[in-house]
């Protein structure tokens, strides 16, 4: 079938105006009017019809244009009653007049919108110069390059060559389009000619290769930020970068290294530009890939204790099937411990000839000798991560196969095994940084007052699980089994006991202790105790395994016991699906070493979080994930589909796994018929309350009538997620990597009410626009402590005031600027600059500093636009500075009433007591003082991150002054004066060692 030609230039766009459609015409009073819209064949006006209006009227001049706005950045659009309806992604806006009026409109699809607004940008742009768009097309660099590319293929330069030489010679340029493709693409081009061969002209090359090798959605990119020049250079680049790609330090040499390295015409490298061809391949490079480099190494701090850390772990690492049916693999170990598993587990039992086995169980089949699995692992242990790795060993051997055990451990682990006796003096285990390169044995232990060669201790397996579910527990004596003294000596810091309640754990349980939960048990304490058991989980290692009940060794959500805090989750390595597939992601997040630092809130010994949290965490800042999804590339056809043969109808569902209040999962329309590059061009907002325990999953299904099936996905932690234009690779149903196959986002992270890029686990302010929220405090029953937190409560509603008022002021003037909220600041200056300009194109304001502030000061008389946005500008800047200015001052106040309270924190107890608190209203009474604790300490660091934020926003807005030409020295880079003043900002506000900010 003829395929649908796609836009691959400016005259492209043009054609599809002047032929016309309809688009929906929006006013303020929640009115909508259907208009069919064309250029003039002249392109000199744009009309539209039915009007009231009379012909000559009913048209706006291409020189009256001022500016093209995407999405609903208008006051029309934003007073519309009808404005929810209608999609970000269809609307756009025509600014035209001295006074900047908007003609709004919304077109069928996102594509229709992206032609409309791309090709009106190119008129606006050349609406000074004489228009020849069909002999310009001619004539582009990209031209020049298949030219040279034919040519040198032509070996016998007649212009002509055989099909396979250039369906070879395209294949060769873009690695990832199918031959099949390539050969109907050029059969579809001759018979449009009504010629039948098996022989290209280099015209018809071309016309096959811009065909098959233009992206729409990148050459509508490109066009946008190269200002319709249809290449970018260096110039454009850096702004590209800086602006939408949220990269910092971007210099102009960089920008050329880029060009050079991805464009593939020789003119584009020596001239330094990068054209359409060159900016894809850049796109789909391993730099604009959505994962944060920065993160494929050890990233977080690795000296805390073990049980700040969660900690990749395996259940039944021996299996590479089912739990009932495999049988036992040394694959099994391979595949985890190359994957960064840092807990395995070896279920061993008595083998012939006295030599331990570890097997299956269940089946009792092919079992591995216990020798050959752990020199495996001794071979393996650190080639994937240097941190410590968990043995949890289920001993099921009598005494004469232990002491073998006891003696090829020793023979092949030797120093590696920790064995250092815990201190009593301690109170928290060893950090995985002081554990490097240790091998770690969990398991039962002998009593230390026994000074005996074996004896008896409780059996803490899943079958003694499984006998206690089916007995009377409360009569039934806990299984006993035989241990040796050498065996039990191994154990050091990963004692195994059993759980019986919190109270009795925190009163008895020592730190080097560790207890094991099924998942029904683990699941309960969760939803009746989660306090506790995050409290839990500060101090001691828990480890969750899978119900008995999965004999399909099926696997649970990883997420639920994360959110409690709990460290070893152990997973069915394998079996892969969804959940697997969040446990893989989960663990690239710091460098794949197997351990990731929990968030903080989960981790200090005075804070409150309860997993069952309704919405905001005290002390954390709600962030919104924006996603666009633009389109998918080379989707596969499902694994076993045949119904429909080559034939697919993609969709993508975004799924964001957190703590209960973030979970949410939305879709894209279905795309028909469309495998190779379907645009979806959607865009969705999720709100995060905890960032930090946040998961986002791409996953792309095939729409079908019988089952939806599945094409591909990938799972990545937000802390990991880069903003801006990105690929995504997806992942195949086992987790590997797909060649090709990739979905393009556009990714912004605000604040909960937008206001620009958030810091790296920051803590930005909250915008309530129209009620304002304050955090809480509560009242602890025990007045001198409740004295001190009344306090904090204005220096709390101070600090909140401040930091909402500065983004209601940047948001102010993005929308004034006609940018959602998701622009950067950088951004609202590059539009200004082409607002702030007289008729002869010099600026009508100037940077002028005042106490080293970025103020615009007007050069002569401003239009009545003008002076709005400067209005705007100005208090943007005044609630900056004072937030900047008085924050210390604040921060102080909040932190004195921080630490005022934590003196009560040793006596809580028993000046309760003293007041006549018991049990229940002790509880709470302590449950509350921890919730203030968090809450000073959160406010805090929200206020210091505010400031720091302010300043870095003050720094940027005087860098982008400058490169608009909006200074008195004129354009180019910042002189020294302006460097100087950059560095006062940074001297006069940035912290001193007593932990003023």
């Amino acid at each position: 079938m003829p395929s649908e030609k796609k836009i691959s230039s400016a005259s492209d766009c043009i054609s599809f105006m002047q032929a016309g459609c309809e688009l929906k015409k929006v006013r303020p009073n929640s009115r909508i009017y259907n208009r069919f819209f064309t250029l003039d064949p002249d392109l000199q006006a744009l009309r539209w019809e039915p009007s009231k209006k009379d012909l000559d009227k009913a048209k706006l001049d291409i020189s009256a244009l001022k500016e093209i706005r995407l999405g609903k950045n208008t006051e029309t659009f934003r007073n519309n009653g009808l404005a929810d309806q209608i999609s970000e992604d269809c609307a756009f806006s025509i600014i035209h007049g001295e006074n900047y009026d908007s003609l709004d409109l919304v077109a069928n699809s996102a594509d229709v919108t992206n032609i409309w607004v791309s090709g009106l940008r190119y008129l606006i742009s050349r609406s000074k110069q004489p228009l020849d768009l069909i002999e310009s097309n001619q004539n582009t660099p990209r031209l020049a390059w298949l030219r040279s590319v034919f040519e040198a293929a032509d070996i016998d330069g007649n212009g002509i060559m055989l099909e396979d030489t250039a369906v070879e010679l395209i294949k060769k340029l873009n690695s990832a389009l199918k031959e099949s493709k390539i050969r109907l693409k050029f059969k579809e081009i001759q018979r449009s000619k009504e010629k039948l061969t098996t022989r290209v002209t280099q015209e018809e090359f071309y016309e096959a290769y811009t065909e098959l090798c233009t992206r729409p959605e990148v050459y509508f990119l490109l066009v946008q930020i190269s200002k319709n020049k249809e290449s970018l250079d260096a110039n454009d680049l850096m702004l590209f970068l800086e602006a939408e790609q949220g990269l910092a330090h971007i210099t102009e040499e960089m920008c050329l290294d880029i060009i050079r390295r991805y464009e593939f015409s020789e003119e584009g490298r020596l001239k330094g530009f990068l054209a359409i061809d060159g900016f894809t391949q850049y796109l789909l490079s391993p730099e604009c890939d959505i994962f944060d480099p920065a993160h494929r190494k050890v990233v977080q701090d690795m000296t805390q204790p073990l049980s700040h850390y969660y900690i990749n772990a395996s259940h039944n690492t021996y299996l590479i099937e089912d739990q009932v049916r495999g049988p036992a693999d040394i694959n099994g170990y391979i595949r985890a411990l190359k994957m960064s598993c840092r807990s395995i587990e070896l279920d061993v039992c008595n083998g012939p000839n006295m030599e331990p086995v570890i097997c299956n169980r269940y089946t009792m089949t092919s079992p591995l000798p216990f020798r050959c699995v752990i020199e495996v692992i001794n071979k393996l242990a650190f080639v994937s991560s240097e941190y410590p790795l968990i043995l949890c060993l289920g001993n099921h051997c009598s005494i004469q196969q232990q002491k073998v055990m006891v003696q090829q451990m020793k023979k092949i682990f030797g120093p590696k095994l920790y064995i250092d006796t815990p201190s009593p003096s301690e109170t928290y285990l060893p950090s995985p940084e002081k554990l490097k390169m240790k091998i770690i044995i969990k398991g039962k232990k002998l009593p230390c007052s026994q000074n005996v060669l074996e004896g008896e201790v409780t059996d803490e397996d899943e079958e003694a699980e499984v006998s206690r579910k089916v007995s009377d527990e409360s009569v039934r004596e806990p299984k006993m089994t035989w241990l040796c003294k050498g065996l039990s000596d191994f154990v050091a810091i990963c004692k195994s006991i059993r759980f019986t309640d919190f109270e009795t754990s925190m009163k008895s349980q020592n730190y080097w202790e560790i207890c094991s939960f099924s998942e029904p048990e683990a699941s309960r304490i969760a939803n009746e105790y989660p306090e506790d058991f995050v409290n839990y989980n500060k101090k001691f290692l828990s480890r969750i395994y899978p119900s008995t009940m999965r004999i399909d060794s099926s696997n649970f959500s990883p997420q639920d016991f994360w959110n409690c805090g709990c460290q070893i989750v152990a997973m069915n390595y394998q079996t892969p699906g969804p959940m697997m597939d969040l446990h893989t992601g989960w663990f690239l997040q710091n460098g794949g070493c197997g351990y990731v630092l929990r968030p903080s809130v989960m981790r200090e010994e005075v804070s409150y979080f309860s997993a069952n949290t309704k919405g905001i965490v005290p002390g954390v800042s709600p962030q919104v994930l924006h996603v666009k999804i633009i389109s998918g590339q080379n989707f596969p056809k499902p694994k076993g589909a045949c119904a429909k043969g080559d034939i697919l109808d993609p969709y993508v569902c975004i799924e964001v796994h957190g703590i209960p209040a973030d979970c949410a999962e939305q879709r894209t329309k279905t795309v028909q018929q469309n495998s190779d590059n379907p645009i979806f061009d959607e865009s969705f907002e999720f709100q995060i309350n905890l960032p930090e325990l946040a998961m986002i999953r791409f996953v792309v299904l095939d729409d079908d009538y019988i089952g939806d099936e599945f094409i591909g996905q990938y799972a990545i932690p937000l802390e990991c997620v880069q903003s801006g234009y990105r690929h995504v690779p997806l992942r195949s149903f086992v987790g590997d990597i797909m060649e090709h196959v990739t979905l393009f986002v556009h990714i912004a992270i605000t604040n909960r009410s937008g206001g620009g890029k958030a810091q790296k686990r920051s803590l930005t302010g909250r915008i309530g626009k129209k009620t304002r929220e304050y955090t809480m405090l509560r009242n602890v029953g025990l007045k001198m402590i409740d004295d001190i937190f009344k306090l904090a409560v204005h220096p709390l509603e101070e600090a909140t005031d401040m930091r909402e008022n500065m983004q209601n002021g940047i948001l102010s003037v993005k929308e004034l600027c006609g940018l959602p909220p998701i622009s950067s600041l950088k951004q609202c200056i590059l539009t200004l600059s082409s607002r702030l300009v007289n008729s002869d194109n010099s600026p009508s304001v100037s940077l002028c500093l005042k106490d080293n502030f970025p103020y615009l000061e007007p050069l002569g008389t401003l239009t009545d636009v003008q002076k709005k946005v400067l209005a705007a500008y100005e208090l943007m800047i005044q609630e900056s500075r004072f937030l900047i200015e008085t924050a210390d001052t604040i921060y102080d106040k909040i932190v004195q009433c921080q630490k005022a309270g934590m003196e009560f924190h040793e006596e809580l107890h028993n000046l309760g007591n003293k007041e006549g608190l018991k049990e229940r209203k002790l509880s709470k009474a302590s449950e509350s003082f921890a919730w203030n604790i968090t809450v000073l300490k959160g406010q805090g660091d929200l206020l210091k991150n505010a400031k720091n934020e302010a300043i870095e926003n003050m720094k940027q807005i005087q860098l982008a002054c400058l490169s608009c030409g909006l200074s008195k020295t004129g354009s180019g880079n910042p002189d020294a004066k302006s460097k100087r003043s950059l560095e006062a900002i940074e001297e006069k506000d940035t912290s001193d060692e007593n932990g003023r900010l």
